[in-house]
């Protein structure tokens, strides 16, 4: 069988090791002799991963006892609504560096006054906006660390004179965070941390219960802390392999660990691609995401896009192809993505240029 190489942005590769324990799982979870997908999320073997995967969380990003962590359904589109259901009270305010971003803005500016303090949006967010001023005024500033689609990235934890607010959907788990520095941080799991299906919130108790509105329990996050995140039935077997890919996680030496590891990878493919003759990258160079690498056709190359797709996938390429909202091409190189696979898709290239010449 041939070696396939995944570069999917989402559901995207998980570690071997968590897959292959989450297959034993749903054979037979805890010598319960039932299966996770069957066990009751009342039981003490259940009770016992919700607890030892909050542990995980708490100490792979050593997040302070001001902070819950909360496991919710919806992914981080629900979490767009979320949190201005339980932040915005007078005006919001949000850095508009990508389409996930805006569609943050826009479910905010459904509940009330929000706007986008800057934006790359000019430049077909190719950049992460910067030189602006975060107003005092606001109830929270929003931001999204990785912009998936566009291949930008904010790898610095900013200080900001309001509760900030952040969607590290694709990013969460492959650097060091402040968490200190953040009223709430959010994301979908099915990047670097588990499959589709479950939602992160990690959220500064302080900051809530400041609003006037009648806040839906599904989307009132002290309803979820006082229930342990089992107000209603979780999403039980995508946690249960987010636990497993944080034991992986741990197990390899933690967020330190994986940071350099995400560095090398991110290194190796954005020096080919500058090298490289038949492509350029599209993201500005300050900003480059180490998760998501976008890159085009040269100029003059262009008609080569649909041919270099085929030839990447005869080798095994999975998943390389641009969002359908950019076109060219992505490689998501998440944490579970090995470097084997980096250097496998860079040989790729460098043979499909040979060809070329």
């Amino acid at each position: 069988m041939k070696k396939v190489h995944n570069f999917n942005a989402g559901p995207c590769v998980l570690p071997e090791q968590a897959v292959n324990n989450a297959i034993e799982a749903l054979k037979d979870f805890r010598g319960t002799g039932m299966p996770v997908i069957s066990v009751s999320h009342r039981s003490k073997e259940w009770s016992a991963v919700m607890d030892e995967c909050r542990a995980l969380w708490r100490e792979l990003l050593n997040i302070p006892d001001t902070h819950e962590v909360l496991f919710m359904g919806g992914g981080a589109s629900l979490q767009f609504l979320c949190v201005p259901m339980n932040l915005l009270e007078n005006k919001a305010g949000y850095l508009e560096s990508g389409v996930w971003a805006k569609k943050a803005l826009k479910e905010a500016k459904g509940i009330g006054n929000a706007y986008a303090v800057a934006s790359s949006a000019e430049s077909t967010y190719n950049y992460i906006p910067k030189g602006y001023e975060i107003p005092s005024d606001l109830d929270y500033f929003h931001i999204t660390t990785n912009n998936t689609i566009y291949g930008t990235e904010i790898k610095e934890d900013m200080d900001c004179p309001v509760p900030l607010v952040a969607d590290m959907s694709s990013d969460i788990m492959s650097r060091p965070v402040d968490v200190s520095k953040y009223g709430i941080i959010y994301g979908g799991a099915q990047k670097n941390v588990g499959p589709a299906g479950v939602a992160f919130a990690i959220v500064r108790k302080d900051i809530l219960g400041k609003v006037s509105r009648h806040i839906p329990s599904m989307l009132d996050y002290r309803v979820f802390i006082d229930g342990g995140s089992m107000f209603n039935t979780p999403p039980v077997f995508p946690i249960y392999v987010m636990y497993e890919t944080l034991k992986w996680l741990k197990g390899i030496g933690g967020v330190e660990a994986i940071h350099k590891i995400n560095r090398k990878k991110a290194d190796m493919l954005y020096a080919e691609i500058d090298r490289n003759s038949l492509f350029v990258g599209t993201a500005a160079k300050e900003d480059r995401s180490d998760m998501n690498v976008c890159f085009v056709m040269a100029p003059g190359h262009e008609a080569l896009q649909d041919e270099f797709l085929e030839f990447a996938k005869g080798k095994g390429m999975v998943g390389v192809k641009g969002h359908r909202s950019v076109g060219g091409f992505r490689a998501s190189i998440y944490n579970a993505c090995p470097v084997e696979s980096v250097q496998a898709l860079i040989d790729c290239m460098q043979e499909f240029e040979s060809l070329k010449k």
